[in-house]
């Protein structure tokens, strides 16, 4: 849900600060719009935890970087966001993270699943894309546990745009990730 009824009205993460806690529920500002969301379906989580799981073993074993699940990234005031899964190289890692644990910039990946309902899909698919793209994040990764598709977008001409769609037995690899490769469809069963 956003809350962006009054255009005047800027949301800032210390606004975010003053909002009740509720468990499952998740606040995120994107150029200055909140959005609500709750707690996300169980194959939501299931594809955010397989996608993560794949990204941390190849982390892992070629030690060039780290994964983390449901990270939060502060780009600046306006923009604060919980992407469901990023990938971060240690260089960058070691350049972003500030004291809070937190994300100051734009981490090489980002990894949403798309969650129902039209205001979640607007926000994965044209705030977040614009959003991620005008911070300089190198490759994002639009799941879609329903139809079992990962969209994959990459930095051309300093934006991301969409370079492929995979389904099922396709293989994802990526130029950030030597070496990385898994078949789409391990993601969502």
């Amino acid at each position: 849900m956003s809350y962006a009824a009054n255009q005047s009205l800027l949301w800032t993460s210390a606004d975010i600060e003053l909002l009740p806690e509720n468990e499952g529920t998740r606040y995120e500002i994107v150029d200055g719009e909140l959005f609500m969301t709750r707690a996300p379906h169980w194959r939501h989580q299931r594809a955010c935890g397989k996608m993560f799981r794949e990204l941390d073993i190849w982390s892992e074993s070629s030690g060039f970087g780290e994964a983390s699940i449901t990270a939060g990234v502060l780009f600046g005031e306006s923009d604060d966001v919980i992407p469901d899964v990023v990938w971060a190289s240690n260089e960058r890692l070691a350049l972003l993270l500030d004291d809070a644990g937190h994300l100051t910039g734009a981490p090489e990946l980002v990894v949403e699943v798309l969650s129902a309902g039209t205001e979640n899909v607007r926000r994965d698919r044209e705030a977040k894309l614009k959003l991620y793209s005008s911070r300089g994040v190198q490759e994002y990764w639009i799941a879609d546990w329903r139809l079992q598709k990962v969209e994959v977008y990459r930095r051309e001409n300093a934006r991301l745009v969409l370079v492929e769609t995979l389904m099922g037995d396709d293989e994802l690899s990526s130029p950030l990730l030597p070496s990385f490769s898994c078949v789409v469809s391990r993601f969502f069963v």
